[in-house]
């Protein structure tokens, strides 16, 4: 086999057919199926299901390594660059969207002065996402809610985020400084989904103090939960860092007693050696954090080891 073929699998896998990754690729489809078809005969296995267009059970475990084995050349051509000192190549960053919304524009502000060369994507997502995103090797890091435990991470953490009660003004609790859960009891929020990680946090909270919390509704999404508070739609307990600053002075945020804050840490895949521009977007990562003065309010940077195995 060869990169090629491999190449045609993973195009597949991600675009959904074999007309749209020859597309993708810049060629002809005849050339996908020929590449798939010589490596269908190697592996003397079907890769893809021609009826459905899917891959296979052996296909999807095909394209996991794949893309570890594309991961690990761009990570030998970054690496052989910055033997001269330069960082260079692409770094896909799997990132929980309420941490995205203040931290990706402070890494865009530092990146040109320190690795001119180096492209960052950011890949927008859940944790419970970036868990099997980073694991397949679609991202190379990912932002994320701690703890995650998987024993083939290394887990670096970042800082930790009031969790708070986010209301309109004008709402009866609006005044106070601290709420408790069970004040709460009686109050409709807009809650996470059940199964969500948030949701199971505040649920896990909740539960030894004998406490229901009421869901005016339930909404997949933290970033959507905030748009409808400040909709209108009620209220909702949020990450301090859901709020952006310029609508901070026109709503009311309460710190909700029993709360813990959030953990919010970077990992990696343990067993891979990260490369020169994947140790570069830590430096970045990292040199954010460290400024406080820059955090939003509600964060503060945790202390922490350089790299935590968890």
């Amino acid at each position: 086999m060869d990169l090629r073929q491999l190449g045609a699998l993973v195009a597949i896998a991600d675009h959904g057919s074999f007309s749209a990754a020859a597309d993708a690729l810049s060629t002809v489809q005849s050339n996908v199926s020929a590449h798939v078809k010589k490596l269908e005969e190697e592996l003397n296995t079907a890769l893809v299901d021609r009826a459905s267009g899917e891959l296979t059970e052996a296909g999807e475990l095909v394209v996991a390594r794949a893309r570890r084995a594309r991961a690990e050349l761009d990570a030998l051509l970054s690496d052989v660059f910055a033997l001269n000192h330069e960082v260079v190549g692409t770094v896909r960053v799997g990132i929980i969207g309420t941490t995205a919304r203040w931290l990706v524009p402070r890494i865009f502000e530092l990146l040109p002065s320190r690795f001119p060369d180096l492209k960052v994507v950011f890949v927008e997502s859940t944790t419970t996402s970036l868990d099997t995103q980073l694991s397949s090797g679609q991202v190379d890091l990912a932002v994320l809610n701690l703890p995650r435990r998987p024993s083939q991470w290394s887990v670096t953490p970042l800082f930790e985020e009031e969790l708070l009660l986010v209301l309109d003004p004008s709402h009866p609790l609006a005044a106070r400084e601290e709420v408790s859960l069970v004040e709460l009891s009686s109050v409709p929020l807009l809650l996470p989904c059940r199964g969500t990680a948030f949701r199971s946090e505040l649920d896990e909270t909740a539960l030894p103090l004998g406490v229901e919390l009421v869901a005016r509704a339930e909404v997949d999404g933290t970033r959507l939960i905030t748009s409808l508070v400040f909709e209108g739609y009620g209220p909702a307990i949020l990450p301090a860092a859901a709020v952006p600053s310029f609508l901070r002075p026109s709503w009311a945020m309460v710190r909700v007693h029993e709360l813990p804050p959030r953990h919010v840490g970077v990992a990696q895949r343990a067993r891979s050696l990260p490369s020169a521009a994947t140790r570069a977007v830590l430096e970045l990562l990292r040199a954010v954090v460290a400024d406080e003065s820059r955090l939003p309010r509600g964060l503060s940077r945790m202390d922490r080891e350089p790299a935590l195995h968890l």
